[in-house]
């Protein structure tokens, strides 16, 4: 089931000046919470600098019984999105999108793929790598991980900005919000596309070589 969860007005703002900005295919704008800081310029002067959110550091169970952490996504950009392997609603529609996306990029090495489970209970990660194995998915470019509740759904809600819920009135007893979410190389959001609109998967697909070429300019 597809969430219409309210997103944060920045976030919407921020989404706004992406969808704008992508049709010039100049440079992806930074999304989500910023914050304006005092630093000390290098003559001494005082100035303002932006922090922006990033994602913090993790550490997950992948489809190989590994523990993975952020450190397997250093100097990467990466398309990460919540899901479960017994949904019967968005997730098969995502991930058909995600692996057209996997197999156009696939021979890059700057481009990572991470899917959460929001499963707890059965998503193991046994069960994780005969999922990936039917998505005709192997290597290490497209991890699929496993965490505690908490641990994922605060990700998720906090730092991704993806509403994710346990609901036991729901089809599948999960529901969730498919975006796919683009990060870059420090960290930080720049996009947030609709899984399952294969416009939004398109603009997806275009975005990636356009925040490739940042980190060349």
């Amino acid at each position: 089931m597809k969430l219409n969860f309210s997103l944060p007005l920045s976030f919407l703002f921020a989404l706004a000046i992406f969808v704008s900005s992508c049709q010039n295919n100049k440079k992806l704008p930074i999304l989500g919470p910023r914050e304006a800081v005092s630093v000390k310029n290098e003559d001494g002067s005082m100035g303002v600098d932006t922090v922006y959110q990033t994602i913090p550091a993790f550490r997950f169970l992948n489809q190989d019984s590994v523990y993975i952490t952020n450190d397997q996504f250093k100097d990467k950009i990466y398309i990460a999105d919540f899901f479960f392997t017994s949904c019967t609603t968005i997730c098969p529609t995502m991930h058909r999108n995600m692996k057209t996306i996997f197999e156009k990029y696939k021979d890059n090495p700057e481009v990572m793929y991470l899917s959460h489970t929001i499963d707890f209970k059965y998503d193991k990660p046994s069960v994780l790598k005969k999922y990936a194995e039917k998505l005709g998915v192997d290597g290490n470019k497209w991890q699929f991980v496993y965490g505690s509740k908490d641990s994922v759904y605060q990700l998720a809600e906090r730092n991704y900005l993806v509403a994710v819920m346990e609901d036991t009135t729901a089809r599948d007893g999960y529901i969730h919000q498919g975006w796919l979410v683009l990060i870059d190389k420090q960290k930080r959001i720049r996009g947030a596309y609709d899984g399952t609109d294969p416009k939004q998967v398109e603009q997806l697909t275009k975005d990636i070589p356009v925040l490739l070429a940042e980190d060349k300019k």
